[in-house]
């Protein structure tokens, strides 16, 4: 038989995906799913009985949780990349470690074929394909929902024609939850004006009473919560546990797909929204103005261009090699209140801390220059505009 790997979710696209390659195209489908946060053990098992049920020969569950980290999620928080200042790349930042890790899959079992559920409308098959066309390119990609442009309703048919009774009614709102955040789909991301109302985000407000809280940060990695360290993937999941309950980290991210068409979808990201202006905060005391101005220009690059599935160009390692040389003196506190709807940065401190008072504080004394020293400064820096000035001021 054709040996296929399946990137496979358990949702009705690639559970149509599971039985009719089995069944109907005479592959042998090996599912796989990618966990780069959000799945329980419940879960897993949840999704393995029911590919082994529709066909699948075998079916295996990739931990990638570090892998995303150490890959991905780091560089995103070095770069404070917010998509559109806005989105924190929740899901479009996962696809392309699960798509790796997918076809390396395929590599590993021998595979001649791999599978996914996107259809031709999204991203995503952008970014499956293309990871899939540059590590694999003598693998060959098929996309049943894709190429034969298949309606719900079609799939559905299809599985209970075929004694798959599974219950398919198409959920309100569409969850996809990860390490770096949840995005929420729903009739109102559709529309441009209507906004998602509080039900349809996954956490409510359970906290009432404003909490202040301590974000510990060494060369860019958030390392402690409150003093108490651990791994940046446990602070991460402490910290949005904790945020959630104040309903923090909500909004709509409006965007460019990839295709070229505009899109909106709404997301809840408690956790990522405050690491990533928390160590923002923190890098305005403790970098150069040149370094944050660099930094904002290729974080936004970066994160463009990881949305955008180019994360295997090698541009990628050179902005990552830049980003963490950026973070060799980014370690310190951040203090952080937390409110519900919102939070605040108070303020922060570190060993690093360019605001220091033996040179002087800003609007109020000089220490480190007289007042001849500055108006002498102010004087050559004002030439430019005052060469410009004369030259042109008859010449309008």
């Amino acid at each position: 038989m054709k040996k296929l790997v399946l990137a496979y979710s358990g949702g009705l696209d690639t559970s149509y995906c599971a039985k009719y390659l089995s069944k109907e195209k005479g592959f042998e489908v090996h599912a796989v799913s990618v966990n780069t946060g959000g799945f329980s053990v419940k879960e897993i098992a949840k999704i393995k009985e029911k590919a082994l049920q529709l066909g699948a020969t075998t079916y295996t569950s990739i931990d990638a949780i570090q892998t995303f980290y150490d890959k991905v999620v780091k560089y995103l928080i070095f770069g404070n990349v917010l998509k559109n200042n806005t989105y924190p790349l929740s899901v479009s930042a996962e696809r392309i470690v699960q798509a790796i890790e997918i076809v390396n899959h395929a590599k590993k079992v021998g595979a001649g074929y791999i599978a996914h559920g996107s259809t031709g409308a999204g991203n995503d098959q952008v970014r499956f394909d293309m990871i899939f066309q540059i590590l694999a390119p003598e693998i060959e990609i098929i996309t049943p929902i894709r190429d034969m442009q298949l309606a719900r309703e079609v799939e559905i048919s299809y599985l209970k024609e075929n004694g798959v009774e599974y219950p398919w009614e198409k959920a309100k709102y569409s969850i996809n939850k990860g390490l770096w955040g949840t995005s929420v789909g729903g009739a109102e991301t559709l529309t441009s004006q209507k906004p998602l109302p509080d039900a349809a985000y996954p956490s409510q407000l359970q906290e009432q009473v404003s909490k202040d809280i301590t974000l510990t940060f060494e060369k860019g990695e958030l390392v402690a919560l409150d003093g108490k360290k651990d791994t940046p993937i446990n602070n991460i999941i402490i910290l949005d546990a904790l945020a959630s309950k104040y309903a923090i980290g909500r909004d709509i991210h409006v965007g460019d797909t990839i295709i070229g068409i505009k899109g909106r979808v709404g997301f809840e990201a408690a956790a990522p929204l405050i690491i990533i202006k928390a160590h923002h905060l923190l890098e305005k005391h403790t970098l150069s103005k040149w370094q944050q101005f660099q930094k904002e220009q290729l974080g936004n690059f970066y994160g463009m261009l990881l949305h955008e599935g180019n994360y295997l160009d090698e541009v990628m390692r050179n902005i990552e090699a830049f980003l963490s040389d950026t973070q060799k003196k980014v370690s310190g506190e951040v203090f952080i209140s937390l409110h519900p709807y919102r939070y605040m940065l108070n303020g922060i401190s570190s060993k690093h801390d360019l605001m220091n008072a033996s040179f002087g504080s800003y609007g109020e004394m000089n220490k480190g220059w007289t007042a001849e020293d500055a108006k002498g400064f102010i004087k050559i820096l004002s030439n430019s505009g005052k060469i410009y000035n004369h030259v042109n001021q008859h010449h309008d």
